[in-house]
């Protein structure tokens, strides 16, 4: 294993009590995420919970049509794959890697075997998914209620905070499909942002220039989201 690749570097696994670290490490093991690669489609079986390090996993609603919405990302604060240990081992949502990089995954037997233990791991991940299920909870309202400028800003920010870096590699035809509008809604809306000297966008790269700015631009939704992970995952 690489000396800058460690499973520490995600926020869950980092959160493992001791006692339990040592169990857990003997069963993780790295991956590489390119970009568009789908860790699990709608409805099939999951072998596998992914815990990004320096990725980040989209998980979509996919209509019957083929179009697609966002309803929650996944990075370096938690994992994919909550089906596994809740009991549905299986979820209507697929899940594609939005930001290439790494993982560390674990086979789904050994996560199941861990949550039934009861134990602090099971708290810690009853958290995480009450954290997530804010997300996704909130992602709804925002998509309903707030413009495509603000939902554009919310999800810059929060892409962001699962990144080491302040540049994202992402198309705006990639954008419009995570949220859900038409691909000229996010162009005029990367446009402003742009003109503001918030973000320079050229050739699917999006560098933040001026981050107070844009969270000054984004809707209450990112806030909402930022303090429930902080409240239950500090």
């Amino acid at each position: 294993m690489s000396a800058t690749l460690h499973p520490r570097q995600n926020h869950l696994l980092n959160a493992i009590p001791e006692a339990e670290w040592e169990r857990f490490a003997t069963n993780l093991a790295p991956v590489q995420l390119r970009l568009g690669d789908v860790i699990y489609e709608s409805g099939s079986e999951q072998p596998y919970v992914y815990f990004p390090t320096d990725s980040i996993v989209s998980l979509l609603y996919v209509m019957e049509d083929g179009s697609s919405a966002e309803i929650a990302i996944v990075g370096n604060e938690g994992l994919v794959g909550i089906s596994l240990f809740m009991g549905g081992g299986t979820t209507p949502s697929r899940a594609v890697v939005q930001s290439a990089g790494h993982a560390f995954r674990m086979r789904a037997q050994f996560i199941r075997d861990e949550f039934i233990m009861a134990g602090k791991v099971q708290q810690l991940f009853l958290r995480y998914t009450q954290a997530l299920l804010t997300q996704m909870g909130q992602t709804a309202v925002c998509n309903r209620h707030h413009s495509v400028d603000q939902q554009l800003c919310r999800w810059l920010l929060m892409s962001l905070d699962r990144l080491s870096s302040n540049e994202l590699t992402m198309t705006q035809e990639l954008i419009a499909n995570m949220l859900g509008v038409r691909r000229e809604g996010v162009t005029e809306a990367a446009g402003k942002l742009q003109r503001a000297g918030v973000i320079q966008y050229n050739r699917g790269r999006i560098r933040v220039l001026d981050r107070p700015r844009l969270e000054l631009m984004a809707c209450e939704c990112y806030e909402v989201v930022r303090k429930e992970f902080l409240r239950l995952l500090p």
